[in-house]
């Protein structure tokens, strides 16, 4: 199991990606077009890099469900090895055939 900080840190930065998400892509998008003047969009990009930076969606870890691992995870299951292995043991994931010998 990981470290219970860990996992409550990636859970804020998910909480304060979201909240914050409209507000990025609205400066965001002044950033981007070239129409407007360039005072104007200076200074949409100072208000953007004022912006907490947990609040970006690139801060977020995939973590495990299971267990909180933070390495060596499946975007599909959104589980570690060791979990979709366990799982796989007692015949929980289906379509899964886990051979050992």
């Amino acid at each position: 199991m990981a470290k219970k900080s860990s996992v409550e840190k990636n859970n804020r930065r998910k909480r304060m990606a979201k909240n914050a998400a409209p507000k990025r892509a609205r400066l965001k998008a002044i950033i981007a077009d070239k129409t407007l003047p360039m005072e104007e969009r200076f200074a949409a990009t100072l208000k953007l890099a004022e912006m907490p930076r947990n609040s970006s969606t690139t801060r977020i870890r995939l973590r495990c469900e299971l267990s909180g691992r933070s390495r060596s995870n499946y975007r599909l299951t959104k589980l570690s090895r060791i979990a979709m292995r366990d799982l796989g043991s007692k015949g929980m994931v289906p379509g899964l055939v886990k051979s050992s010998w």
